[in-house]
């Protein structure tokens, strides 16, 4: 079996062992010893909010670069929604797609396009399937890892389609096939990233067995190349350029929170952003309540794509931009026709393959009667912790640092409050030994006065 891949990663160079990191983290996923952070993989998600808590910018996702557009013959880029959002200096769509050929790209496919066609086949899957509901989107890489971990009874729940970006990737490679003639193989297939959770999920998919997606390219990473492209386009106004803009308002409004929902158009929906917000609702929807809700998009970076922490512009700046760019693209015309669509349904085509599987993350021993002896223990030592959740032992509360005891990585004095207590013991033992004096050393004249 294959090491999991993580985005997100620690410079240990630049961590200060601040703790900002721990309170942010919504799987306790990070601990804090000998001042530095380390991260807990198998608790990850890969959300990204440690790279917006860390002041020392010490949290880190690792995606690919332009380099790995070498190893194939035909490179396709495939923009998200919201890269169109990063640049001030655009005025239409077009503009960014012939940016990102200049900067070594053969051809782009918008994911907003694919995005289009995702909302279309949960709208039918909907509607033509007596299912429990609420049906979950499974549009957000960095949710669906959450519910696997936390909330593994809701995964049946999740719309079995695949993401925008796997979608986009597997239909480009069809077109390119078709126009180069060149295999499958020689076609490479990179997505424009706005979170390190889509990079973790082209390598370990949760869904189908293998990606269609070849690399994994964050926002920051070419921001600026595409800017003096944009800029150098900008400067020949007199030239034609080829149409590469297909996606409608429809699929572009994915960009941001309730543009999913917009776009699936069934029933009752209800769309929340942010990884805690998204949390507390899964907590309601788990006790039995939000039973009249048909579909649920829930998307971990506040705001949507737009709010992604490989993003460059504030996501309320973002999320403006980008619809005042749908609103200067006009009303387009679907680039796909419902027969088209309809088609692509019957085809299952983008249907997932593999049941989304719950991840076990509390794991105190192989053996079943010491795990339950060490989870007696958990709750022992948490009942005579302080309760504080401060913070201040390294790990994010008071259950966690218990559950690390127990796993042998922490130790009870790590906690503030448990330490000056035995330091105060201690120095009271001490002065006590201090009051006692030997027998050789006493006031031998007392002991005769005594007598």
């Amino acid at each position: 079996m294959t090491e999991y891949f993580h985005s997100v990663r620690l410079d240990f160079e630049k961590c200060k062992g601040c703790t900002n990191c721990i309170k942010r983290c919504p799987m306790e996923a990070i601990r804090v010893h000998e001042g530095k952070a380390t991260i807990m993989q198998e608790r990850c998600i890969d959300c990204g909010e440690c790279i917006r808590a860390c002041p020392n910018h010490a949290k880190i996702s690792v995606t690919d670069t332009l380099d790995i557009l070498n190893d194939y013959k035909y490179r396709i880029a495939l923009p998200a929604p919201s890269f169109f959002a990063q640049f001030k200096e655009v005025e239409n769509v077009e503009c960014v797609l012939h940016a990102l050929l200049n900067i070594g790209f053969d051809d782009v496919f918008e994911v907003a396009l694919a995005a289009e066609v995702v909302g279309f086949l949960i709208h039918q899957y909907i509607k033509d399937n007596k299912i429990k509901k609420p049906v979950f989107s499974s549009a957000c890489p960095a949710v669906l890892r959450l519910m696997q971990i936390k909330y593994p009874d809701l995964l049946e729940q999740v719309a079995p389609v695949l993401t925008p970006m796997e979608v986009a990737a597997r239909m480009a490679k069809e077109d390119a096939m078709k126009k180069t003639g060149l295999s499958y193989e020689d076609i490479g297939a990179f997505f424009i990233s706005p979170c390190p959770a889509k990079v973790t999920e082209m390598r370990n998919p949760m869904n189908t067995k293998h990606s269609a997606v070849n690399g994994v390219i964050g926002v920051s990473l070419i921001y600026k190349d595409i800017i003096k492209q944009i800029l150098a386009i900008k400067s020949k106004k007199n030239e034609d350029y080829e149409k590469l803009h297909k996606a409608t308002g429809l699929g572009m409004a994915w960009g941001y929170v309730t543009g999913e929902s917009k776009n699936v158009d069934m029933g009752k929906a209800l769309a929340v952003s942010g990884i805690h917000n998204v949390i507390s609702l899964l907590e309601e929807i788990e006790r039995g309540e939000l039973k009249d809700v048909d579909f649920f998009e829930l998307q971990a970076c506040t705001g949507g794509c737009v709010g992604g922490p490989l993003n460059i512009h504030n996501l309320f700046v973002g999320r403006v931009r980008l619809r005042e760019l749908i609103k200067k693209c006009g009303i387009q015309a679907p680039y796909y026709t419902d027969k088209q669509l309809i088609d692509l349904y019957k085809r299952a085509h983008f249907e997932a393959t593999e049941p989304i599987k719950p991840k076990t993350i509390m794991h105190l021993d192989e053996d079943m009667s010491q795990a339950i002896l060490k989870l007696e223990q958990v709750d022992k030592i948490a009942s005579e912790l302080p309760g504080l959740d401060c913070g201040a032992c390294g790990s994010p509360n008071c259950r966690a640092l218990a559950e690390d005891i127990v796993r042998g990585v922490a130790f009870e004095t790590d906690c503030v409050i448990k330490l000056r207590e035995k330091v105060k013991t201690l120095a009271e033992e001490i002065l006590d030994l201090a009051r006692i004096v030997p027998p050789s050393m006493g006031d031998s004249s007392k002991k005769i006065e005594e007598k």
